[in-house]
């Protein structure tokens, strides 16, 4: 049977294939490699029509019971069963087809629209073995754990037009603190979300030529200031750690400078081994006197 040739599930770039069974989770890549250990790492698991083999076992199920029966009697094909699946996919949730007066029919929404979602999906970079290119078919989102699969798939398709093929999300929680306490911040569901069409993450820094890299890290202190703001943490660090010594008092931000307290440093070393000197001297001096030398009191 030929495949299909829409561009959504059925028919992704070969690229977007092999992505999608390189990141499938490794306790379900293993159990596909007993069935067809002869998969490469290359290779998309996938069926000629596009099937997963999730959606193929699905479609197996489905045609055994009886309910994947056509209009005309005949039984659905692969095809055509994915087809199906693709449009309750890609529709846009909350939104029915209702017929008006002169047999036309409107898009009508079912429950109340909502504007400014009040959700943050922060896109970080995508996890890459060391030694493997970066993988364009796929984008990462931090996003908060309320927020469920086909949310992410209705707010991406409606409000920035982008498809997506698969969506696999786990939780990341918090360091539990001694008081049973965790920290929000810290705490978030990621979100890997297949694409249809490539994404091309900026470069990091890194991996940036030097010119390149030299020309980012002026811009962004330029803009962001960033050596300044680090020196102000620095300073502000430094002045929490020794504000708890005995006999301690702030002298200023000058004095706690590093070249300050550097060359201060300096200075008491410096007069300590002139003193060390001194006694030294006086010590051969006496010697060659013949006078006995007693040791040093200090």
């Amino acid at each position: 049977m030929q495949a299909t040739l829409r561009r959504l599930y059925s028919s992704i770039p070969d690229a977007a294939a092999v992505a999608r069974t390189r990141s499938t989770p490794r306790a379900v890549r293993l159990r596909r490699l007993q069935k067809n250990p002869n998969l490469k790492s290359d290779q998309s698991d996938a069926t000629p029509e596009g099937l997963t083999p999730t959606e193929f076992a699905r479609y197996q199920r489905q045609l055994a019971k009886g309910d994947l029966m056509n209009e005309d009697g005949s039984e659905a094909t692969e095809s055509e069963w994915l087809e199906r699946l693709n449009s309750r996919r890609t529709r846009v949730r909350g939104v029915r087809k209702v017929s008006v007066s002169g047999g036309a029919v409107e898009p009508s929404v079912v429950a109340q629209k909502i504007y400014l979602p009040n959700i943050i999906f922060k896109l970080v970079r995508n996890f890459t073995p060391p030694g493997e290119p970066y993988n364009p078919y796929e984008a990462t989102f931090r996003i908060a754990q309320s927020v469920t699969k086909t949310d992410i798939r209705s707010y991406l398709h409606s409000v920035y037009g982008v498809q997506t093929t698969y969506i696999r999300t786990d939780n990341y929680l918090a360091p539990t603190r001694r008081d049973g306490s965790t920290d929000p911040v810290r705490t978030y569901k990621r979100a890997v979300v297949g694409l249809v069409e490539p994404f091309y993450y900026p470069q990091a820094v890194e991996d940036m030529a030097e010119a390149e890299r030299k020309k980012r890290e002026e811009y962004l202190e330029t803009t962001f200031e960033v050596q300044s703001t680090d020196q102000t943490r620095k300073l502000i660090m430094l002045r929490i750690s020794r504000a708890g010594s005995s006999g301690w008092r702030w002298r200023t931000g000058a004095t706690a400078q590093r070249g300050n307290i550097l060359r201060i440093i300096a200075e008491r070393r410096a007069a300590r081994e002139d003193l060390i000197d001194d006694v030294k001297g006086e010590m051969v001096a006496a010697r060659g006197r013949g006078e006995r030398v007693l040791e040093s009191p200090v």
